[in-house]
C-alpha cells in the first residue's frame, strides 16, 4: 500500500499567486512554438492577436501591480495608444513580449511578497466604472488579476485553435510528457 502524506502547508498568499503562476503558463502554453507572423495574426473577427494578448495581460498585470503598491497615476502615452496593448507594434516580437511578461511577474512576486497583508488597501484610481474614492485590498486586486488573464486564456485557446488547430489542453498534455511544468 502506497504512503499517504499530508500535503505541505501552504497559505492564502502561496495558493493566489500559485493559480495566478498556472494562468499564465496556459496563456504561454498557448503561443508555444509560434513563429513571429503567426502570433500576430488575427484568426477570428476580433482584433486580438496572440502576441497581442501576452503584451495586454502583461500590462495589466503591471499596471494592478502599481495600484496594488499605491501608485495611482495614470499613463498618458498608454491611454493615448490603447489599442497597441493589443497588437505588436514597430519593431515589438512575441519574443518581446514574452520577456515583458516575465519581468511583470517577477515584480508581481516581489510585491505580494512584501505586503504586510492581502486586507491591505489600495485606493483605485479615478475611472468612469470605479466609484469616487474606491478602494480595494490586495487579495481583491490578486483575485482580479487572476480572473482578468484567465479570460484571456480562454480568448487565446480560441484565437490558436483557429490558427492551426492547436489547443491549450493538447499543449499541456504534451507539455507533462516533456516534463515541463513551469515555462511554456
Amino acid at each position: 500500500m502506497a504512503e499517504h502524506t499530508a500535503p505541505a502547508h501552504t497559505t492564502e498568499r502561496d495558493e493566489i499567486l500559485e493559480i495566478l503562476r498556472e494562468q499564465r503558463r496556459f496563456l504561454r502554453l498557448t503561443v508555444r512554438d509560434l513563429k513571429g507572423e503567426q502570433a500576430g495574426r488575427r484568426t477570428t473577427a476580433s482584433e486580438l492577436t496572440l502576441a497581442g494578448l501576452v503584451k495586454h495581460v502583461a500590462r495589466t498585470e503591471k499596471g494592478w501591480i502599481a495600484i496594488m503598491n499605491g501608485r495611482t497615476e495614470s499613463d498618458p502615452d498608454r491611454e493615448a495608444a490603447w489599442g497597441d496593448d493589443f497588437r505588436l507594434v514597430g519593431d515589438e516580437s512575441l519574443e518581446d513580449v514574452l520577456a515583458f511578461y516575465s519581468e511583470v511577474e517577477a515584480e508581481t512576486e516581489r510585491a505580494v511578497a512584501a505586503l504586510p497583508s492581502f486586507d491591505h488597501p489600495a485606493r483605485l484610481p479615478e475611472a468612469p466604472w470605479f466609484p469616487e474614492d474606491a478602494a480595494w485590498s490586495a487579495r481583491r486586486i490578486l483575485l482580479h488579476l487572476i480572473r482578468e488573464t484567465a479570460q484571456h486564456c480562454g480568448h487565446a485557446d480560441i484565437i490558436r485553435e483557429s490558427l492551426d488547430g492547436a489547443t491549450t489542453t493538447a499543449v499541456m498534455g504534451e507539455a507533462v510528457e516533456w516534463g515541463d511544468r513551469t515555462e511554456g
